[in-house]
């Protein structure tokens, strides 16, 4: 599969990238490479082949949503800086 340079163009135009001489040179020669390799992999015959999305099938992985008891206030604010005993205390910001 050849990607010609004015498809090369117009995708950096799509993409707002000037690219130099050089650049496009590049870009044209490493994307007909990697245009090359999928064209390639169409090829395989997938037809028993699964959908897949993940590459291990997991299962919900959460725990049950169980009522439990709360952290005590306490040592909630046990960590803070500053507390009043029942918020912490912060800088006023106007």
């Amino acid at each position: 599969m050849n990607i010609s340079r004015e498809e090369v163009e117009h995708v950096a135009s799509l993409s707002r990238l000037n690219l130099s001489e050089e650049e496009l040179v590049r870009m044209t020669g490493q994307l007909d490479t990697i245009l090359s390799y999928v064209a390639k992999l169409d090829e395989l015959d997938t037809r028993g082949v699964a959908p897949t999305t993940h590459a291990f099938s997991n299962q919900n992985a959460f725990r049950e949503d169980e009522v439990q008891e709360s952290l005590p206030r306490d040592e909630a604010l046990a960590n803070g800086p500053k507390q009043n005993g029942e918020a912490f205390v912060v800088p006023k910001i106007i």
